[in-house]
């Protein structure tokens, strides 16, 4: 007997008015986690860990959640992930509520906020940085969860009793399999006669789930393995480092770097490639070696020029 493996049938929208128009859970992923990742900040520096008073972090957290986070986070999602459809459509840029945030290009551009912030203030950027990089991971948690409800950025294909269907896995089927999906769905109701339609219709109509449980293999919920690596267990890790033991500015920032790569590359082993391999790496696993290099400068930044944090001087 075949094992009845989940279909993945959740809705994009908290609510929807229709025509694409409502409120997203993509769009309240970001919201949470700034709202979390402000309060998790201010509770630091209420306690000596930050150079910045409690009062300074919310402008600190929103500006760079807008131009670190949101601008680099698309600019790189469209740089390295999605070139060709961004010069094929510029003003996709800015459709980010269609998903589409590369956590790479959010750090790059977390970084340069940061950098300018310190300077343009005259504290410590590293010390920013140590605090950024605590809160960060909640924020990686909330748009992992966001990625599997909106069942993007799916996992390969599996045969574990958890494994999931997604419609969206479509896009990157055969063509015969696509064309045979849109054939018997089409005879079905003639709107549902092009990929997008079908995958959309997969919410709603139960034939059309039939067609496609049928025709796709289940798949491992990666985001939800992301959720908690990159997530829950970065986040408890640094959390813990930062409120027990003493660390010059600079060291949480190496870890966070280092630890992160290291979580992405294992979790990438189950996830679809969603960009071409560099030899036997995925896209997120060879850009994630660059930040392991980038955590080792800044630790040995920490040994070489040491500062600490409020509390700790």
């Amino acid at each position: 007997m075949l094992l009845a493996y989940y279909f993945h049938t959740f809705s994009p929208f908290l609510i929807e008015l229709g025509n694409g128009i409502g409120i997203r859970w993509y769009g309240l992923a970001y919201v949470a986690a700034f709202l979390v990742g402000i309060g998790l900040y201010r509770d630091l520096a209420r306690r000596g860990y930050s150079v910045l008073n409690p009062d300074q972090v919310s402008d600190f957290i929103i500006w760079g959640a807008i131009f670190g986070v949101l601008l680099g986070g698309r600019i790189g999602y469209m740089l390295l992930y999605n070139l060709e459809g961004f010069l094929h459509d510029p003003l996709s840029i800015i459709r980010v509520w269609d998903g589409g945030m590369a956590s790479h290009g959010g750090m790059a551009g977390l970084i340069l906020y940061t950098l300018w912030y310190a300077r343009r203030h005259k504290v410590s950027w590293r010390n920013l940085g140590d605090n950024l990089v605590v809160v960060a991971p909640l924020g990686l948690l909330f748009g992992r969860l966001a990625n599997f409800i909106n069942g993007e950025l799916y996992g390969r294909i599996a045969t574990v009793p958890w494994a999931i269907q997604f419609p969206k896995a479509l896009y990157s089927a055969p063509l015969e399999t696509q064309s045979q999906v849109v054939a018997a769905a089409s005879s079905l109701n003639p709107a549902w006669s092009s990929v997008e339609a079908v995958t959309e219709a997969a919410r709603k109509s139960q034939e059309i789930r039939n067609i496609l449980a049928a025709a796709l293999a289940p798949r491992h919920p990666s985001q939800l393995y992301e959720a908690f690596l990159e997530g829950a267990l970065l986040f408890t890790l640094l959390w813990l480092l930062r409120t027990r033991v003493k660390l010059p500015d600079g060291v949480l920032t190496g870890v966070f770097f280092i630890a992160y790569a290291l979580l992405r590359i294992f979790g990438e082993c189950f996830r679809e490639p969603d960009a071409a391999l560099t030899g036997a790496l995925t896209r997120g696993q060879f850009l994630s070696l660059f930040l392991i290099a980038i955590g080792l400068v800044f630790i040995a930044s920490a040994r070489v020029r040491t500062t600490w944090a409020p509390r700790w001087r």
